[in-house]
């Protein structure tokens, strides 16, 4: 982007270095990522660049670690397990966050802000401390080492996003819309799937994505509350690292990162239809 003919010496060297400042933060940040990418080609199981590579000889490069990952039984069972645990969360956290939400949003909630911050401590707990704590309830009551335990353990930890991007989608809902309904005979019901569900959907669906990838990429907690029957893809990924040192994990890495590009992706375009929805144009 150009800069305006009256910038002035100075604003143009505040600005070149902010962009340079801006070029380093984004380097530190994405360089680990990048790293694994090449290194999940290696065709000996090293975790360091080969001469071979380096040369970008064919020979020092192979798909053999993405294979073992889609033939391998341990792995496979892991991303059912992801799968099936992350969904369930999923559909769980949606629901409450949406609901709590809703609530929220009402001006007449009393204690509103005491509620927020019960419904995202969470997110601010340190996650050795939430994972003890639903270790110990969840013994007493019969559900550690049960996929039940572990689905209600990540729709906790979902929750919070639910909650938060929900309520910030709810910030520009017109209410009069719900008592224009209301006054030509709409009920709750009509009211609530006709006007407010297709308003806030891009929220839910965001948030139900965040609350996605929160389960998908957790390890803390399964560690805590799981077993090796609810083992998940993280949990395999640290156990390789611990018993087993594998390029098949830095190929899920891989294959990981793409994905959660794609849902950040998916969300943002979310965000964008909910600010066209509420009449705002998108930056």
């Amino acid at each position: 982007m150009a800069l305006p003919a009256y910038t002035t010496p100075l604003e143009r060297i505040w600005h070149y270095a902010y962009l340079f400042i801006c070029g380093l933060i984004f380097f530190f940040l994405i360089a680990p990522i990048v790293v694994i990418m090449p290194l999940s080609f290696n065709a000996v199981p090293f975790f360091t660049f080969t001469e071979e590579m380096l040369r970008f000889d064919p020979a020092g490069y192979s798909l053999k670690w993405y294979e073992d990952f889609f033939t391998n039984l341990n792995w496979q069972g892991a991303v059912n397990n992801s799968f099936i645990i992350a969904v369930f969360a999923t559909l769980i956290s949606t629901t409450l966050g949406t609901i709590a939400a809703l609530g929220l949003s009402r001006e007449d909630m009393p204690y509103k802000s005491v509620v927020m911050g019960i419904l995202i401590s969470p997110m601010i707990v340190p996650l050795i401390i939430s994972a003890a704590g639903m270790y110990f309830f969840y013994t007493k009551i019969g559900l550690s080492s049960t996929h039940l335990g572990v689905i209600l353990a990540h729709a906790a930890l979902g929750t919070p996003f639910v909650v938060i991007t929900v309520t910030a989608t709810l910030v520009g809902f017109d209410h009069s819309l719900i008592r224009a309904a209301a006054t030509l005979g709409a009920s709750p019901v009509t009211t609530f799937f006709k006007i407010i569900v297709p308003l806030i959907l891009p929220g839910v669906i965001s948030g139900g994505l965040f609350a996605f990838i929160t389960s998908f990429d957790e390890v803390v907690v399964v560690l805590f509350v799981g077993s090796y029957e609810q083992r998940t893809i993280p949990w395999q990924m640290f156990s390789g690292i611990r018993e087993q040192i594998s390029p098949t994990i830095l190929a899920v890495a891989t294959l990981l990162v793409i994905v959660s590009i794609l849902l950040l992706f998916a969300v943002e375009l979310l965000r964008r239809r909910g600010e066209r929805l509420r009449g705002i144009t998108p930056h």
